[in-house]
């Protein structure tokens, strides 16, 4: 008993020492810091999901933003760097991109064990990631953009008759109705299929969708298992895909593929794009379906947070409502459409959709690996070598919300995006807008998810008076189980016909 109560506390001192062996890496190298939690570093809303994990990075932005261009952290037992200089964010997005030009997580996940998400564009690493953004970057273009708008307004036309009968007596909760749209929408142009989420409540491929974004807990443990000891990667496999979602997202995409061979379907899309990719560089059906889910992830859930926070905003302001509307309705056709070209000119429009980013970015932050050893200035002087491995952390949402990049910061205020001051151009200059990333790696599905997001809303605010329900949290509350900046108890409003 003596004996193994003896190994028991030596085992369990050589595990404390091991996970707290690089407790003191930045102070040796004189990067300031906060002390980090024992296992959970400086990030404990990771797993304790006590608060959004934004108020972690924050808490350490607002501490340390004046004494030095960094800030030296821990995501777990992982030394990170969290970078808060906006000029140096900016160099190392695009001037010094080849020193950060993997994302961490990236030898997380390899395609044997997880095919779908092993094959994600935004998860390779080196000439690999190189190769596939070229691949997938002409199914992008904006003559395909044009090709599918007509799909996008019939699904906006779904999305106003189901306002229209779920509206009459009880607020509608908008961020499931965004959703049921994106999800629409990108089915219909990735996979050329109707996944019917406005007319049935349990949607195949809706369910589907939230089982990509909601890995299960055992898979969940995994991962964390792996970041407080890296060397368990090489050893557990990690799977955030069940294989009975992988082989849905295959099927579907090769029975859409069957489909529009045999019935001699031409339609410029991105489906199209895939199989002139496929007869080109002999892609799988496995390969195409990771492309297929890269673009659904991408396309149903950034977009319909991003368009539901815009509805929140405008319902909260009237006067940039009625502003809004009053540029819609003098844009649009007397049959109550409107042009793909118009609709992407509509300047306000614009400054509401980037304001909304602005204040309500999907991604909280942005975390690149050097990938070749770099010095990086600490202060005035005084430089510090990051190492190759290292994480490289922006902080999004905290650059988006900091007086010195933006004045009232906290403020609705889509003015400081009009044309007259210059737009987005001043703000992307200095480095501190970042929405869709920068640099080599930026969103690739940036144009379609405007072009989804600003019919969306074309649709419900040229239609329909939008207003807060007392059924949504006042102020707002992010979900601090979501990695995704998302609205706790969801965002309901109210819609009278105009």
């Amino acid at each position: 008993m003596l004996l193994f109560i003896t190994l028991l506390l030596t085992a369990l001192m050589c595990i404390y020492f091991y996970l707290g062996r690089n407790r003191n890496y930045w102070t040796k190298r004189g990067v300031p810091g906060p002390t980090p939690w024992l296992l959970l570093g400086n990030f404990p809303s990771f797993v304790l999901q006590h608060r959004p994990i934004v108020e972690d990075f924050h808490a350490i932005y607002d501490k340390y933003r004046s004494q030095s261009n960094m800030v030296g952290v821990f995501n777990f037992c992982q030394p990170s760097l969290l970078v808060m200089n906006v000029a140096m964010i900016k160099d190392m997005l695009f001037n010094n991109f080849k020193h950060f030009h993997d994302n961490e997580f990236s030898d997380t996940f390899n395609k044997e064990n997880d095919p779908i998400f092993g094959r994600n564009p935004f998860l390779l690493q080196g000439d690999e990631w190189k190769e596939k953004r070229a691949e997938i970057t002409p199914g992008f273009t904006s003559s395909r953009m044009k090709a599918l708008f007509p799909i996008v307004e019939h699904v906006s036309q779904r999305m106003k008759q189901y306002i229209s009968l779920n509206s009459v007596e009880c607020p509608i909760e908008t961020r499931e109705l965004c959703a049921k749209y994106t999800t629409d929408v990108v089915s219909s142009c990735i996979f050329a299929t109707d996944a019917q989420s406005f007319t049935n409540e349990r949607a195949e491929i809706r369910e589907m969708g939230r089982k990509l974004m909601e890995p299960k807990f055992l898979y969940i443990i995994t991962f964390l298992l792996t970041l407080l000891v890296p060397p368990l990667k090489k050893i557990i496999p990690i799977r955030f895909v069940p294989k009975a979602t992988e082989q849905f997202f295959t099927r579907l995409m090769e029975n859409a593929i069957a489909y529009r061979e045999q019935n001699n379907v031409k339609r410029l899309d991105y489906l199209d794009h895939l199989i002139s990719l496929r007869d080109k560089k002999h892609l799988t059906s496995l390969d195409m379906a990771a492309h297929g889910v890269t673009f659904f992830i991408d396309g149903f859930e950034t977009s319909s947070l991003a368009m539901c926070f815009a509805l929140y905003e405008l319902a909260r302001h009237p006067e940039h409502q009625k502003t809004l509307r009053d540029e819609l309705i003098a844009a649009r056709n007397k049959d109550g459409s409107i042009d793909y070209d118009v609709l992407l000119e509509l300047s306000f429009l614009d400054q509401v959709f980037y304001e909304t980013l602005r204040l309500w970015p999907p991604a909280p932050y942005l975390s690149k690996l050097c990938t070749i050893p770099t010095e990086l200035e600490v202060t005035n002087g005084k430089t510090v070598l990051i190492e190759r491995g290292i994480p490289v952390m922006v902080p999004i949402w905290s650059m988006h919300r900091d007086e010195d990049n933006f004045e009232e910061p906290n403020r609705f205020n889509p003015d400081r995006f009009a044309p007259e001051v210059g737009g987005t151009k001043l703000y992307r200059e200095k480095g501190c807008f970042l929405p869709f990333g920068e640099g080599p790696r930026q969103c690739l599905g940036m144009r379609f998810a405007l072009m989804q997001v600003k019919r969306g809303i074309f649709e419900v605010i040229s239609k329909y008076e939008i207003s807060l329900n007392c059924k949504t949290m006042q102020p707002l509350q992010l979900d601090p189980k979501a990695f995704l900046i998302t609205p706790r108890g969801g965002v309901w409003l109210d819609f009278k016909s105009i």
